[in-house]
């Protein structure tokens, strides 16, 4: 199976481009919320100024007695400083209208009402200018200058507004793209030192660590000067380097010592057996002495023999996952006990108080091969004992608790030296008897583990306890 091996994102997918376009987006977001707004006061000074001139010529329809009589030579002038093609002025029930001389009358106008704005109206109304305006008649209507209750209505073409909104738009959009571009482009500097930079370099220095883990000039150099997170973050990473390098290096050589270990276990178990044919053969001599001394030999070639073999399968170990399935704990706690040697023995009572209803799901192999080696470190400690025990007892119980199932392999036996029990659990050094390994509980801790389970040692006074905690959704009544 291969896996994907990361790089180094391009210089069009990396977290630089995306930033900019991410800034320059919400920057032209922001100029077009305020671009529309601003268009439509444009659009409502624009109208209001061509009012305001309407404003001046009715200032001659008050000082005129009769409105027609005035010539076209003075108000075509001031329609034509109005840009309209008439004005129409209504006051107290009376209205006087000035038409630009040689001008048709259109039959349809375009309201534009500045007596009352609304701001989402007005926007309304210019983006209506800017689309569909140009051959349409303008209908302004306000109040004039200094007055409430008097209107004026100038009538006008609306291509002179739409000309100046496309005028005034297109420089508001340059402007703001211009502004979006060079605010975006200063951010993205700022940015790209303080933020995009390091993480770049952090990216980098990940990646080629983790295709070289082994090599020590990969471990990132941190800048020791920044206090904020990007600081923290190297200093943390390059001590994780550090680390992991150390532990690759340690790991190694303990491999590379493992390797050796077993070679010559391998080695010196093959001489030990030959050894022990050789012992055989002299236990079968007459000699007195010989008879006296060849037991002791040959226990003693025993138990080097053995130690090498359980080093040999320890380094050989595979760590397979679980597999749980409902297992009847009373029949395998029975089954455990006489791989063991606890049941049937001679002087030794194996008393299983395991409920006859009580299944646990749980990997069988993992959990009798960890009972296996708690029965037997137990008869084996009241054998040694020999006498000094009137009833020697291994038990082994349950209790269902509220979170876990808690399972307890007992011994009256003299109980774990202090050494055992400083090392207990750690390998090659947690054995309680003379030419012990430790490697049993070691390889126990191992399995409960796997199964998401924990083993300890319960200090009663008496004898030996071990606690075996297993989670609560492995055990149910049956």
């Amino acid at each position: 199976m291969t896996r994907d091996i990361a790089k180094v994102p391009g210089p069009l997918t990396g977290l630089s481009v995306k930033l900019i376009t991410a800034i320059a987006l919400v920057i032209v977001l922001v100029q077009v919320a305020t671009f529309l707004p601003s268009l439509a006061n444009y659009r409502i000074g624009w109208l209001e100024d061509r009012l305001r001139v309407g404003g001046v010529a009715i200032r001659v329809f008050d000082a005129v007695p009769d409105v027609m009589d005035l010539p076209v030579e003075i108000t075509d002038p001031l329609l034509q400083s109005a840009g309209a093609i008439a004005i129409v002025y209504r006051r107290e029930g009376q209205t006087d209208l000035i038409v630009l001389d040689a001008i048709t009358m259109p039959e349809q106008t375009h309201l534009a009402d500045l007596r009352e704005t609304n701001p989402m109206m007005s926007i309304v109304a210019a983006l209506d200018t800017l689309a569909f305006g140009g051959q349409r008649t303008l209908r302004i209507v306000g109040h004039p200058p200094g007055t409430s209750d008097a209107v004026v209505e100038v009538l006008m073409p609306e291509n002179p507004l739409r000309a100046d909104l496309v005028t005034y738009a297109t420089n508001i959009a340059l402007v703001s793209i211009v502004i979006a571009g060079v605010t975006a482009f200063v951010i993205y500097i700022l940015t790209e030192s303080l933020l995009i930079g390091p993480i770049k370099r952090l990216t980098a220095a990940m990646l080629a660590f983790r295709e070289n883990p082994e090599n020590g000039t990969l471990v990132i150099v941190p800048d020791q000067t920044r206090r904020d997170e990007v600081g923290i973050l190297e200093r943390a990473l390059s001590d994780t380097q550090a680390e992991l390098f150390a532990m690759l290096r340690q790991r190694r050589h303990l491999a590379d010592l493992g390797m050796a270990v077993s070679k010559i276990n391998h080695d010196l178990r093959n001489m030990l057996t030959s050894a022990q044919l050789l012992s055989d053969q002299v236990a079968n001599l007459d000699d007195p002495q010989v008879q006296r001394l060849a037991p002791r030999l040959v226990n003693t070639l025993d138990k080097a023999i053995a130690f090498a073999q359980t080093v040999l399968d320890y380094g050989r170990q595979q760590s397979n996952p679980p597999r749980p399935q409902p297992v009847d704990l009373r029949a395998l706690g029975f089954e455990a006990a006489l791989s063991a040697g606890a049941t049937g023995h001679p002087r030794i009572i194996f008393d299983n108080k395991v409920p006859d209803d009580l299944v646990i799901s749980v990997d069988p192999d993992h959990l009798a091969r960890v009972l296996v080696n708690l029965f037997k470190n137990a008869r084996e400690a009241l054998e040694a004992a020999g006498t000094t025990i009137s009833r020697p007892e291994i038990g082994f119980a349950a209790m269902a608790g509220e979170e876990n199932i808690r399972l307890l392999v007992s011994d009256n036996g003299p109980g774990l030296p202090p050494r055992a029990r400083e090392n207990l659990f750690v390998a090659f050094e947690g054995s309680a008897k003379a030419g012990g390994t430790g490697l049993g509980l070691a390889i126990a801790r191992e399995l409960v583990e796997a199964n998401g389970g924990s083993i300890e040692l319960v200090d009663d006074g008496e004898g030996t306890v071990f606690a075996i905690d297993l989670p609560l959704g492995a055990g149910e009544r049956r």
